[in-house]
């Protein structure tokens, strides 16, 4: 295996728990204490390793998903600073320090998986993607290779619907791949056009915008308040008057992050516990 070098302080533990927290993911599969993800047609696996993580291949084609895959675009030494300026922050952060959020791949993958998400458990969520995945998508190794936006668009709606999507997802799904969005030039569009852009397509609202801004551009500022986990966070950690579409206000310019740390110490690090 090959090391792939990440900027300390670098928790591969607890920056992979969204990997294991609401069960198998057969596209980011955790496998054996390691992150298993078809790149090209290869399986990657991603281990701990002391100064970074170990990748076997590592080469120029894979890289670019690793490091998308361990949260290198985030940069932490900022958000630290900031988060000791904020009272709630300031005694959360530290308890999550080496936290990389993971970022998605692939775009369409994103707004699938979101689709997906939509008005059921995310437990739910995984089960009916891991059967689409399963059934359009490419086995290498123990992981799958998520199904393109070409294969999708190939398929029907009632095939969809078989694997357990709800008629009217199937049709999103099917809809977005046979769209003429461009994820290119969404990759370079300011954020409200990134969200306009979108938010046209039907089947995607504000809250899957917000998570693509979030989870696969990696914006700081995207704030996916409309989420009902991070609504959650946000009243266990700041009361229950908290108003969860202003207070990101109070993060700029790292509501990113905020979003990201507030959601996994819900989990790990609940307040009271």
């Amino acid at each position: 295996m090959a090391l792939l070098r990440v900027p300390e302080p670098y928790d591969f533990v607890l920056s992979t728990e969204r990997y294991r927290a609401f069960g198998p993911d057969l596209a980011n599969l955790w496998n054996e204490d390691g992150l298993h993800r078809v790149v090209a047609g290869r399986e990657v696996r991603i281990a701990a390793a002391d100064g970074g993580v170990d990748v076997e291949p590592l080469d120029r084609e894979t890289e670019a998903a690793v490091r998308q895959l361990i949260g290198l675009p985030f940069a932490l030494d900022p958000f630290y600073a900031f988060a000791t300026t904020e009272p709630i922050l300031s005694r959360l952060v530290p308890a999550l320090r080496g936290l990389r959020p993971p970022l998605a791949v692939d775009p369409f993958e994103t707004l699938v998986t979101s689709i997906s998400a939509q008005q059921v458990s995310l437990f739910a969520a995984f089960s009916v993607r891991n059967r689409f995945i399963a059934a359009f998508g490419v086995r290498a190794g123990v992981a799958y290779a998520f199904p393109t936006r070409e294969r999708t668009a190939s398929a029907r709606e009632d095939e969809l619907f078989a694997v357990g999507f709800s008629r009217r997802k199937a049709e999103y799904i099917i809809g977005l791949a046979r769209s003429d969005v461009d994820f290119t030039a969404l990759a370079a569009a300011p954020d409200d056009e990134v969200k306009s852009a979108l938010v046209a397509l039907r089947g995607i609202g504000e809250w899957t915008a917000d998570w693509f801004l979030a989870r696969y551009l990696a914006r700081p500022r995207a704030w996916p308040w409309g989420d009902l986990a991070l609504r959650k966070a946000v009243v266990a950690f700041y009361g229950a008057d908290a108003d969860i579409r202003a207070i990101g206000e109070r993060f700029d310019p790292f509501q990113n992050l905020t979003a990201h740390y507030l959601l996994t110490g819900f989990r790990v690090h609940p307040p009271g516990d």
